[in-house]
């Protein structure tokens, strides 16, 4: 090959690959990719019994392929040991302000589900976001952000089945919807989701409401289940926690912060055949952080104490007694 032959190809390539940065920073299409890994040690200070855990090492990829239509992916390549595909869905701007989504995704409902590992203020989550309402499934929604006003609407379609099993065919769905008012610093939600795991429907209704400022966190958020058909009694979960934290400016870390919460729930059945009932419990957690930025990078060390009331004559099950926990968290 000559060598002006060599020379022009090299500067098309150039000037190709110089067009192709260019439209992508202008129209973002490149991927991002962020994670969050939390590793920690607890023990039950009843017992004595500890264990060592990799509780989370997500993944997630999201994008633009075009000004009005993108995507996110998601997996833990870790939860307790085992890989999940959590979320993987596209999403398409109607209107402005208008927003239609379908794949896999957490149901809009309720505020403390829908907080992921990367912004959780507690070691463990709640009951209520861990036992009363933890659903991702195959679906579709609808988000409408209202003009001039604080408020969003969401509503959803979803299978009836599990997220882990996309084939199989139904004659009805499960479903949710969710209002969001965010005047200021203020932000209420309430919500409605009925679903049919296997034995018979559940309704579920939710009402949250949060405040915050530059230091201080706080928040609470009850949730009612009723079944159909009067399969177990109805059942209900509150949380009411707060945070509050302040900066560093010697040493390694550059803040700290406090957290209290209380959280419950009564007797509990997740409507999925021949699954046992879990018992009503109390619960108070305090704890402390004291965190680290470097750019995009964050790092949390977190140590909490939780308290279990569980009613007379009940046994607490094995994990679910009093503890302590000692995690480190990183997000990038």
């Amino acid at each position: 090959m000559k060598l002006q032959t060599i020379r022009t190809y090299a500067a098309a390539t150039a000037m190709l690959a110089a067009a192709a940065c260019a439209a992508a920073a202008d129209t973002d299409y490149v991927p991002r990719i962020h994670g969050v890994m939390r590793t920690r040690w607890e023990m039950e200070t009843e017992s004595g019994d500890s264990r060592f855990q990799v509780r989370n090492a997500r993944v997630s990829l999201d994008g633009n392929i075009a000004p009005i239509i993108s995507y996110y992916i998601q997996t833990d390549l870790c939860d307790r040991g085992k890989m999940k595909i959590l979320d993987a869905f596209g999403r398409i701007r109607i209107v402005e302000g208008v927003d239609f989504q379908i794949g896999q995704f957490r149901m809009p409902f309720g505020i403390e589900p829908h907080i992921g590992p990367a912004s959780y203020i507690f070691a463990n989550r709640s009951f209520m976001g861990g036992r009363m309402c933890n659903y991702r499934k195959a679906g579709a929604k609808a988000m409408w952000r209202l003009p001039r006003t604080p408020l969003t609407v969401e509503a959803g379609v979803f299978n009836q089945g599990s997220m882990a099993d996309h084939e199989e065919w139904s004659k009805s769905y499960s479903w949710s919807g969710k209002l969001t008012w965010t005047p200021g610093a203020f932000r209420l939600s309430g919500g409605v989701m009925s679903l049919r795991p296997s034995a018979c429907r559940m309704y579920l209704y939710d009402g949250a409401v949060s405040w915050r400022n530059s230091n201080l966190k706080v928040a609470a958020e009850y949730m009612h289940q009723h079944y159909g058909n009067a399969s177990h009694e109805a059942a209900h979960s509150w949380c009411v926690w707060g945070d509050y934290g302040r900066p560093l400016t010697k040493g390694f870390f550059d803040r700290w912060s406090v957290q209290a919460r209380y959280d419950g729930i009564t007797s509990h059945w997740n409507g999925v055949k021949d699954s046992e009932t879990t018992p009503a419990c109390n619960r108070i957690t305090v704890g402390g952080t004291i965190g680290y930025r470097y750019k995009s990078v964050f790092a949390d060390i977190r140590l909490d104490y939780e308290k279990y009331f569980y009613h007379s004559g009940t046994e607490a099950p094995v994990g679910k007694g009093d503890k302590v926990v000692a995690e480190l968290v990183i997000r990038f």
